[in-house]
């Protein structure tokens, strides 16, 4: 079995505080606390599931945030 790699740290924050924010504050303020990468997608997206350390996600409805999980 392959040793698992040091993956950096995520950001500490409250990801969940997100939920309600219009997208382009959601993605402007997520930035400022430090993500990485920030991943807006329609609710049903089909995307891959690899975990990317740093990268937030956001789903996204008619302009507003909805659910964000890490990776």
């Amino acid at each position: 079995m392959a040793d698992v790699p040091n993956l950096p740290d995520n950001p500490q924050d409250d990801i969940e505080a997100y939920v309600g924010l219009a997208q382009q504050d959601a993605e402007e303020q997520a930035r400022g606390r430090g993500w990485t990468t920030v991943r807006s997608l329609p609710p049903g997206a089909i995307i891959t599931m690899e975990y990317l350390a740093g990268r937030l996600n956001f789903e996204v409805k008619d302009g507003t945030v909805h659910r964000t999980w890490q990776g």
